[in-house]
Order: structure tokens, then sequence, then C-alpha cells
């Protein structure tokens, strides 16, 4: 009957851990699958308690840390970026005007929908903007400030 509580419990927190996202109550549904298993195999209600709550504390301390470094963004941890975050920060030119409703940009070769970042400027045809962030498949653009205004580069005119 104990181990029963154990595993109702760790589903439960398992469950929890879907809505929040936070790695923090599967780690406790691991202290409570790991107490099912001292249940299971005939502990005192008392060792059980002590099972659950030292297997907790070890996934809290030891585990999580190194599943929250692993789901770091590429660009925090040092890592080559890859997809989004690779775009993210990058020059694109303007193909058709940007501003708040609308737009077209071509980053690497590619063309993208953008918006503008701040909602009260607007991009010309052949401006150069940096890609500020991407929200599903559209580039949000700011003016770049390292090119001249207008300017194409010599390989995409």
């Amino acid at each position: 009957m104990d181990a029963v509580f154990w595993i109702v419990l760790g589903v439960l927190l398992a469950v929890a851990e879907i809505f929040t996202t936070t790695l923090f109550l599967i780690m406790f549904a691991a202290g409570a699958f790991a107490a099912a298993g001292a249940a299971a195999l005939g502990a005192p209600v008392a060792l059980q308690a002590l099972v659950f709550a030292v297997v907790s504390a070890l996934s809290v301390a030891l585990v999580r840390p190194v599943i929250k470094r692993h789901a770091m963004p590429a660009l925090a941890s040092g890592d080559q970026p890859f997809g989004v975050e690779a775009i993210e920060g990058s020059t694109a030119v303007v193909l058709e005007p940007v501003d708040a409703e609308r737009g077209l940009v071509k980053i690497d070769g590619e063309l993208w929908t953008a918006r503008s970042y701040d909602a009260t400027r607007s991009y010309a045809a052949g401006e150069r903007v940096q890609v500020i962030k991407v929200r599903g498949a559209t580039a949000l653009v700011w003016q770049d400030e390292i090119s001249t205004p207008g300017g194409l580069p010599e390989g995409e005119r």
C-alpha cells in the first residue's frame, strides 16, 4: 500500500512539472519513485521518507544544475549557435519596406517576413538592419548601427 502512495505522488509531481517546466518538481518525483522502490522492498515508512528526502535533495543539488546547463541557449554557454539563435544578431537587407505591420528582409540569402522592433520606426527597401529577435517565422529588426544607412553591400546589388 505504501508503494502505491509513493507512485501516485511521483506521477502527480511529474504531471505538475509538465505545467511548470522548472525542472524542480520532477526531482521530487524521482524521490517519490525511489521511495516506492524502498516500500516495495519492505522498508519501514521512516526509511521510505528518508529515501524520498535524500534522493530528492541529491537530484535537486546534483542533477538539476547539469540539466539546466545543457538547456542554456548556445550563446550563453559559449557553443556555436544554430537555428533561430544563429539568426538573432545578424545583419539583413530590407527588400520590401518594413514597419510595425509588414516587411520582407533577406538574411544570409534567405527571405524572411519582418517587423520593426520599434513600432514607431520604418525601414525602406535597400536599408541594412539588424535582427534583434525572431518570433515564429518573423524577424524583428532594428537599424544596423554599423553599416551606412541605405547602402547595399557589393555582393547583394
